[in-house]
């Protein structure tokens, strides 16, 4: 346990796919795969926000998935670690003067990683979620 009483040998991770193009969707399945093996780090997608440490968000916050985000991050058990996915979460990417978009994920709910990329490669994607486990664990 660490000092937020958060079990990190493992992590469980709910996927907020927010108007993505598929490409980061299509990465975070490689990722799954058995060539780069997430499971042996203790990193479990799962199909609810409430069994998750963490939330990665991919994608744009458009008009109609901002509510949606909100209500899910609230819905989440404390303390949550949220991860920008891809350049859209983070920095609205290429659609950042896009009528749709709202704001960047870290203006509507706390970011605690930004995992860069379109899309990020496997292996950033893992070596952004170890660095949330040992954030949380108090290493980093």
């Amino acid at each position: 346990m660490n000092k937020l009483g958060i079990l990190t040998k493992s992590i469980w991770v709910f996927h907020f796919a927010s108007a993505a193009c598929n490409n980061c969707d299509i990465e975070i399945l490689d990722v799954l795969t058995p060539r780069f093996d997430a499971e042996r780090f203790g990193i479990k997608l799962v199909a609810s926000i409430k069994h998750a440490d963490a939330m990665l968000v991919s994608g744009i916050i458009t008009r109609k998935t901002a509510p949606m985000l909100k209500e899910i991050y609230s819905m989440a058990p404390k303390p949550l670690a949220v991860i920008a996915f891809g350049s859209c979460a983070s920095s609205q990417g290429m659609f950042k003067d896009s009528c749709m978009r709202t704001v960047p994920v870290d203006e509507m709910i706390p970011v605690d990683a930004y995992i860069p990329g379109c899309p990020p490669r496997p292996e950033a994607i893992i070596d952004g979620i170890v660095k949330v486990m040992k954030k949380l664990n108090g290493e980093l």
